[in-house]
Order: C-alpha cells, then sequence, then structure tokens
C-alpha cells in the first residue's frame, strides 16, 4: 500500500514547506526507503509557465517539459534525482480535467459536484506520482496555507484517505513562531491558532514542524503540545540555518525520519547521510569570497530585492563556489538602472566584482541594460556567464559593438531592426497569432553537440564527466559523440543567417543542436571566461553534482 506524508503550512507562506519536504525526502531516501514528491499549486493557472516571477518565483522546469513551482529544483537537489509532470499539479489542472470529463459524459449524466469528484482526482494523480516514479512514500506538499479556501478540497482528500487507510497517513503542519523584538520570546499562539484551522477540517497533525529565527525550546514545545495535541517529542523544531542544506541534518538530529517510519510502518534502515555530512563540513570550513554581479529585472519588488526569481541561478553559484573553496557574495544589480550609462559608469556599478551573470528575462524593460553589463564584461575581460536570454543580450552585444551592426536587436525587443540576430522560432509565431503562450514554448531537455576544441566541451569533460551526472545520456551511437542533455525554456533563438559574420571576428558557436539548426551555445576565445547559453544549465546543478559549467565560471573568478 502507497504512503503519504501530506505537508501543510500555517501561519503564513514562504516558510519553507519545500525545504523541509525535501529534507524529509533526502532522509527517507537515505534510508533505503523508495520516495518522491509531489507540489500542489492552489493557483487555477494550468502550470507555473504564465506566472510572474516577481509575484511566485522562478518557474523550474522538468525534464519531460513542464512549468513548475521552483519548489521541485529543490526536491530535485535533495533527492540527487530528475522529477518529472506527476511531481507537480495544480487547481487549474484538476479543474480541467474534470471539466473535459463532465464533456466527454465520463460521470454518466451526473450532476458533477466538487465536494464528490475533486477530493477522488486529487488522490488518484498522488498515487500516479508514486507508481510512476516507483516509490513507496509520496510527500505531498501543499501550497499555501491551512484555512485558505482555494485548498480545502486538498486537505478533503488527504482525510479521506485516512479515513479509509489511517496507517498509511501522516500529517505534517510547518508553523511559524514570531519573536517580536519588543517581547523577546517566541510566540506559540498563530502556530496553535493553525492547529485550530486543521482540526475544523476533521485533521489532526501527527508532527509539527516549527519553524522561527531560533530554536523552538521546550517550554515551548509544552505549550504547543497541550494545545495541539501533538506530543512534545512529536514537534520539531526547525530553525533559521547559514544554508538551507544543513535542515536535513537538524531534523535528523532530532530522528525526525526515525519516527516518521515508526508512524507509518515502514522498516527503519540505516541511515546513511555520510556524503552529505562531508558536503555540509565542507561549507562550514570556507571564508574566502568571490563577488558576483547578477543582472536581474525580476528582483527588485517596490522597496525590497528578492531572490526568490532566480533560486535556481543563486543555488547553482552556491555549488560551482563551495566546490572551488570559496563563498559567493552576490551583488544585486537591476538591470534598468543601468540603463543609459556610460562606461566610465559602469566601472564604479561593477567595482571589486569578480564575475557578471545576466540570468534568464523575457520583453524589453531592462534589456539594455544587460547588454551594457555583457559589453562592460568583455572590453574588462571580467569572467561573463549569459543564461538564456543573457546569452541572447550578450550576442546583441557583439553584433553591435564588434562586428558593426549598430541596430542589432532581438525582434522580442525591437521587430523593426534592421539586424535581427536573435529572432522567433519558426513553429513559435502561429502560438503568439493565436494568443496560445502557455506550454507552447521549447521546454524540457533536449540534446546539444559541443563544438571541438571548445571551451564549453572541455568544461564538461573536466568537470562534469560523472557517470550519474543528469545532464548526459548514453553515448549517441550515429554521431559517435557524447551528447550533452540540458532544459529549454525559451521561445527566440540565436538568427542563423548571420552565423557567418560571427564566427569570422571571433565568436565562436560552441554548441547547437544535433542537426545543426539550433544555435545553444556560444563563447567568445580571447576571453578568460565569456560563455552564453541557450539552455538552464541552471537546472541541472546539485549539491554533490555541482553543474560543470558553473564550477568553471567560478574558477575563472578564482
Amino acid at each position: 500500500m502507497m504512503k503519504y506524508i501530506i505537508v501543510a503550512g500555517g501561519v503564513l507562506s514562504g516558510l519553507g514547506k519545500g525545504i523541509t519536504s525535501a529534507s524529509m525526502g533526502l532522509l527517507l531516501t537515505s534510508r533505503g526507503i523508495k520516495t518522491t514528491i509531489v507540489k500542489c499549486d492552489m493557483y487555477l493557472n494550468i502550470d507555473a509557465g504564465t506566472m510572474n516571477p516577481i509575484e511566485h518565483g522562478e518557474v523550474f522546469v522538468t525534464h519531460d517539459g513542464l512549468e513548475t513551482d521552483q519548489d521541485l529544483g529543490h526536491y530535485e537537489r535533495f533527492l540527487n534525482k530528475n522529477l518529472n509532470k506527476t511531481n507537480y499539479m495544480t487547481n487549474g489542472q484538476i479543474y480541467k480535467q474534470i471539466l473535459d470529463n463532465e464533456r466527454s459524459l465520463i460521470y454518466g449524466g451526473k450532476c458533477v459536484e466538487p465536494y464528490h469528484v475533486i477530493p477522488p482526482e486529487i488522490i488518484s494523480r498522488w498515487q500516479k506520482a508514486g507508481e510512476v516514479n516507483k516509490s513507496d512514500v509520496v510527500i505531498v506538499e501543499l501550497g499555501g496555507t491551512v484555512g485558505e479556501y482555494e485548498g480545502l478540497l486538498f486537505f478533503e482528500a488527504a482525510r479521506r484517505i485516512r479515513l479509509k487507510n489511517p496507517k498509511d497517513i501522516i500529517i505534517v503542519l510547518v508553523g511559524y513562531l514570531p519573536m517580536p523584538p519588543s517581547i523577546g520570546e517566541l510566540k506559540s499562539k498563530p502556530l496553535q491558532q493553525a492547529v485550530t484551522n486543521m482540526n475544523s477540517l476533521g485533521i489532526q497533525p501527527d508532527f509539527i514542524v516549527a519553524r522561527a529565527e531560533k530554536r523552538v525550546d521546550d517550554k515551548r514545545k509544552e505549550k504547543i503540545s497541550l494545545a495541539s495535541g501533538v506530543l512534545t517529542e512529536d514537534i520539531i523544531a526547525n530553525p533559521d540555518l547559514d544554508t538551507i542544506y544543513k535542515v536535513p541534518l537538524v531534523l535528523e538530529d532530532q530522528k525526525f525520519s526515525e519516527l516518521i517510519t515508526h508512524k507509518l510502518g515502514l522498516k527503519l534502515g540505516k541511515i546513511d547521510l555520510k556524503n552529505w555530512v562531508l558536503f555540509v563540513k565542507q561549507i562550514e570550513k570556507i571564508s574566502k569570497k568571490v563577488k558576483i554581479a547578477m543582472v536581474g529585472k525580476y528582483q527588485k519588488t517596490g522597496d525590497y530585492m528578492l531572490e526568490d526569481s532566480y533560486v535556481c541561478v543563486v543555488e547553482a553559484l552556491k555549488h560551482g563556489a563551495w566546490i572551488n573553496n570559496v563563498q559567493p557574495e552576490l551583488i544585486w544589480i537591476d538591470s534598468e538602472s543601468l540603463e543609459g550609462k556610460i562606461m566610465n559608469e559602469l566601472k564604479e556599478v561593477f567595482k571589486d566584482v569578480d564575475g557578471i551573470l545576466v540570468p534568464q528575462g523575457w520583453g524589453k524593460r531592462g534589456a539594455e541594460g544587460k547588454i551594457l553589463a555583457a559589453r562592460f564584461a568583455r572590453e574588462n575581460k571580467i569572467p561573463y556567464l549569459g543564461l538564456c536570454f543573457g546569452m541572447q543580450m550578450a550576442t546583441i552585444e557583439y553584433a553591435r559593438n564588434v562586428i558593426g551592426f549598430k541596430d542589432a536587436n532581438s525582434i522580442e525587443i525591437n521587430p523593426d531592426t534592421s539586424y535581427p540576430v536573435i529572432h522567433i522560432m519558426p513553429n513559435q509565431n502561429q502560438y503568439l497569432e493565436k494568443k496560445q503562450y502557455g506550454g507552447t514554448i521549447r521546454l524540457g531537455a533536449w540534446p546539444c553537440v559541443l563544438a571541438k576544441e571548445s571551451k564549453l566541451k572541455t568544461i564538461y569533460e573536466k568537470f562534469g564527466d560523472i557517470p550519474s551526472a543528469p545532464w548526459y545520456k548514453p553515448r549517441d551511437s550515429e554521431l559517435g559523440n557524447k551528447l550533452i542533455y540540458e532544459r529549454h525554456r525559451h521561445r527566440y533563438e540565436f538568427n542563423n543567417k548571420y552565423k557567418k559574420d560571427f564566427e569570422k571576428s571571433g565568436f565562436i558557436v560552441s554548441g547547437t543542436s544535433p542537426d545543426g539548426i539550433l544555435v545553444e551555445a556560444i563563447e567568445l576565445s580571447n576571453h578568460p571566461f565569456f560563455v552564453g547559453t541557450q539552455y538552464h544549465p541552471e537546472y541541472l546543478s546539485r549539491p554533490l553534482t555541482p553543474h560543470p559549467i558553473f564550477v568553471a565560471f567560478i574558477k575563472a573568478m578564482v
């Protein structure tokens, strides 16, 4: 029988339910228990692809091409395995499926009522995720917080599983204890109220994971226990830490995986966290830093600068830095703030930085600032990494200032440019004309052939030749060459019409699709490190297997 762990949040969102779920997945997997994780978003969006990154955070893409919540990136990094479309679901998917069923008379002409048809549909998807991923335990993270209207039927699905198979499901409530500065102690009342909200849905939590600035002490645990009915030993402290990769170890210090396996009636295998412990200890020893300018346009919201829009990039930089025995210090630069600046002014902006990274993006806003950042990195020999849009901006900059195509641009930014060095992919116009934006771009893992003698090929061979690495598949017999498989999320591409103009001026096309039609990566020969990828290597970087491009990028800075 499939076992389920339902992870819900209380008090406020953004507590770290995803990290808690990923940490539980790592702990159970380390005990030899086959585990997968499902994220449930309560939005009516079909997927995360149409969500504003400033509002929702970064979009993560699976190997099989689904645009998902960023938490799936955390799951993959902690589990060290590729997940798939069954690991992500939204209210929109559920409602669409049910309406399609109704139109097809699947319900035999009955009145279709949410209470009767939605919970079974949810349960069937949780079960399918377990089956597809060959797992014995399915951890299910419910987005949002307990008591929100849009999540009620997900809690009802959990209640029904418990009603039918009470030994096959446990409920974990991740709740927050604030510590007002004027009071100076953790306050448990908001968490107690979250438990009351959950009880009103007919559900009692088995565990409470207490999130707070500091470790929750025994006195607070006793208060929570008395108010919630959860045993003190089942209240797990999860304080703020200097890195998310310590969370599994903090949870395991409290015997969390042992408590979980006991309640689910699973065989308790010996835990093996040796490599993870060594990895965390290595991080703690590092003091030297490198400064990296992150030139983005989705991090600024009002008076605040947030990292959620670029989570995978940030984590990949950490992975690449730590293996080089340095800590990454990120300097966040809003690309719009660079527009109109001359080179002397840019020197002040980029003073003391060791590298410049221009990440993904869409549209005209802030594009000229990213182009200026690419130019500054090229002319001043500063290590540069351009990801997707960042590669395109570097291409435009080179066309304008080296080749002499002064009006060069992407038709996404200027449809009337005389030199559309970045143009729309041939099959994409039909989607735009019909306003079919969701799920129509180039998504998922695609093969790429690396050019012989290119720096990029050397980088993969030197830093990424790991048998279990997610960017490799078996050697392709027809090409007689080892392909890389990287994940994509784009609608625009390098325009091959200008390929010869670029190549004869020192611009190297270092990666293409196997048929040679699509340019997947570029680099400059007369530069310490200047690489752009149309794909997203950050999606495949993991703590114990850092992505080779990020390793080489940081190494160039060091």
